[in-house]
């Protein structure tokens, strides 16, 4: 049983149907974080991607800049930089930017990229993605703290670089993306960051949940720290309505164009039994698509793997459309 209150927030990957206006999607995403706000929601993250048609949102530090304008109280994450596609530099003075625009409210998510395409497209190795976010992360936190860094590697030459504008709070809030791999993890414990979890009912994602946290917690020992799972955002899809029937027939229509993209973008995904309908998504826990005991039975799954995990954030994948 839970012993610490939920939060709840929403993720925006995004997901835009490709024959959809991008000014109409993007306005959309804007005007739902003002909703979440007036509804007294914790969190809204908007994502970065620059491939795959679907997920056509290069910036999200520009999304919350926008969306800073149109709320009040909500906190907004980058969900998250990519930051092997960025110098380190850019993304601190990005960021430290954006927490002053929104008066403290952002918080600064990070990952190594996820769609291998995008990788591609910049002419990178994507099996240096790990390090590299190692390495943005070690010199964006000590920017963001008011440090001088000179430093140089295979992707950065820093001389004298520091922050001109540093965040409006002393201590921002870091997370670091965590799927599958034990790294997110690692990386969070190492650099006192909460986890995002966007992967946390997906097919290999729910089981590494325990063990990632596990790993966090671990490592914080070994430096004398400690985790708190309060920390801890676990993303999923949940549609519901009054029942199981009328919920699967709002959804049927849009989820298969959904499915269909998600499962491009990777063969165990595609090859995945519980990929191929959407009753085996269901019945496989990956997605909640009936009534809000459905969704409570979701949450309590979650708080198996992590007890008192602090953040609920639901996945806005326009099932309906």
């Amino acid at each position: 049983m839970r012993t610490q209150k939920l939060r709840a927030g929403v993720f925006v990957a995004p997901f835009h149907p490709l024959d959809e206006s991008s000014t109409l999607a993007f306005e959309r995403d804007l005007e739902l974080a003002k909703f979440a706000d007036e509804l007294g929601l914790a969190e809204f993250w908007y994502g970065e991607h620059h491939t795959g048609g679907f997920e056509n949102s290069p910036s999200p530090e520009l999304m919350i800049a926008a969306a800073a304008q149109r709320t009040k109280r909500i906190k907004l994450g980058t969900g998250v930089v990519s930051l092997p596609y960025h110098n380190p530099l850019m993304t601190a003075n990005r960021i430290a930017h954006i927490d002053q625009l929104s008066f403290g409210r952002v918080i600064f998510g990070a990952g190594p990229g996820l769609l291998v395409s995008d990788a591609h497209m910049l002419g990178l190795n994507a099996r240096d993605s790990r390090d590299k976010l190692d390495q943005g992360l070690s010199v964006i936190t000590r920017l963001l703290h008011g440090e001088w860094v000179t430093e140089k590697s295979s992707w950065y030459d820093l001389r004298d670089a520091h922050c001109q504008v540093l965040p409006y709070n002393d201590q921002m809030e870091i997370c670091v993306a965590s799927t599958f791999s034990p790294n997110g993890g690692a990386l969070a414990a190492k650099y006192q960051a909460g986890m995002l979890c966007l992967a946390s009912t997906m097919m290999g994602g729910f089981d590494a949940l325990s063990n990632n946290w596990k790993i966090a917690c671990d490592e914080a020992a070994k430096n004398g720290r400690t985790m708190s799972a309060s920390r801890i955002r676990c993303a999923t899809d949940i549609h519901i309505a009054d029942t199981r029937d009328k919920a699967m027939d709002q959804v049927r229509k849009g989820y298969g164009r959904y499915l269909k993209y998600i499962a491009n973008q990777s063969e165990q995904l595609k090859e995945s039994p519980a990929h191929k309908t959407l009753e085996n998504l269901i019945e496989a826990n990956e997605i909640v698509v009936g009534t809000p005991d459905d969704a409570v039975a979701q949450i309590a799954r979650l708080d198996q793997k992590v007890p008192n995990f602090g953040c609920l954030l639901t996945k806005f994948s326009r099932l309906t459309d």
